[in-house]
């Protein structure tokens, strides 16, 4: 799989006023991405080539540096928490997870139970900077809310693991190796979805990672690790090829997903921004900003300068024109998002 290298900060400077153009995949390339059975007939190269390809894809997508790249990102998240969720034998859906995270009080985090832990996970990697995911202190900060209680020395050595694995593996070894890695540690799977988006997301230099292996529920077994000297990952990673095969697959799977979701956000935002210019409410501005950088807001939102029945009446306004909607279906304590 070949993947361009980190760029400059200079990709990411948005040309003032150029058009936006909805992301296409080629039929081709849909076609390609084997399901469960049509994978057995292939082998690892071949699905290496698709998933190269799906990311390439992503990759244009995440360059656009749109304004609505935070909402995108978050509802992928929320959609990797749900699945994680279930994985783990909890019943929460999207909707539950999406209470338990905006109905909390702020800093009363404590409070949003073990499901909601889950989707704060999957908001830090969809929100932190990419450069930072790695580090010891967001490492620990995230384990804890998948459910586990790690020592120092043990992130420690998950930190030293990550940074060979992602330093002089391939695509390929990389992604199987970061699987590897947090199973060596006793992380399960969700883990391992976490770490390998944000390894991805550092080796293409993305400034914010994209939460894609997380919703896939089938994730493949079986990497035989080749240990160094001192008992860390080495780089040389022996892979089994079915398992190489299945989170390529599954790879290629979310990346295309998530290339659907921008296209479906881009025509809701695309609504907003075009009703925006009418709105006469205060602070209107700092609302259509958060709509755009987020999952949903709250209609108790604290927002400078703008009252809790201005802020619904702008929310009533805002569904009138068909520019955003109410996502609960309740009638008290509604959210609302593109």
């Amino acid at each position: 799989m070949i993947l361009r290298p980190k760029p400059s900060p200079h990709h990411y400077v948005a040309l003032g006023g150029a058009p936006s153009t909805a992301p296409t995949v080629p039929a081709w390339l849909r076609r390609a991405i084997p399901d469960a059975q049509g994978l057995a007939r292939k082998d690892v190269e071949d699905v290496a080539l698709t998933a190269g390809a799906t990311i390439g894809a992503l990759d244009a997508v995440v360059r656009r540096q749109e304004r609505w790249a935070g909402a995108w990102r978050q509802r992928l998240a929320l959609v990797a928490a749900a699945v994680t969720a279930k994985q783990a034998g909890r019943v929460e859906d999207e909707a539950a997870l999406r209470d338990a995270v905006l109905l909390t009080r702020p800093g009363d985090f404590l409070s949003v139970g073990p499901a909601g832990l889950l989707l704060l996970a999957w908001r830090r990697l969809a929100a932190r900077s990419a450069e930072d995911l790695l580090k010891e202190k967001n490492l620990a900060a995230v384990l804890e809310e998948f459910g586990y209680a790690p020592d120092k020395p043990l992130v420690s050595g998950l930190a030293d693991d990550l940074r060979q694995v992602g330093a002089g593996a391939g695509m390929v070894a990389m992604l199987t190796g970061t699987f590897m890695a947090a199973e060596r540690h006793g992380f399960g799977r969700a883990v391992g979805a976490w770490l390998a988006d944000a390894l991805l997301a550092q080796r293409l230099g993305w400034a914010h990672a994209v939460p894609l292996l997380g919703a896939e529920a089938a994730l493949g077994t079986g990497v035989r690790p080749r240990r160094s000297a001192a008992g860390s990952v080495a780089t040389g990673i022996e892979t089994d090829p079915e398992r190489a095969k299945s989170l390529l697959a599954a790879q290629a799977r979310a990346a295309l997903r998530a290339i659907d979701l921008s296209a479906e956000l881009e025509r809701r935002a695309d609504r907003l921004l075009t009703v925006a210019p009418k709105l006469r409410a205060k602070a209107a501005d700092m609302v259509v900003e958060r709509l755009l950088s987020d999952d949903a807001i709250v209609a108790s939102e604290n927002i400078a300068g703008m009252s809790d029945r201005g802020l619904r009446r702008l929310f009533d306004r805002l569904v009138e024109l068909g520019a955003v909607r109410e996502l609960s279906g309740r009638s008290t304590f509604r959210i609302y998002g593109l």
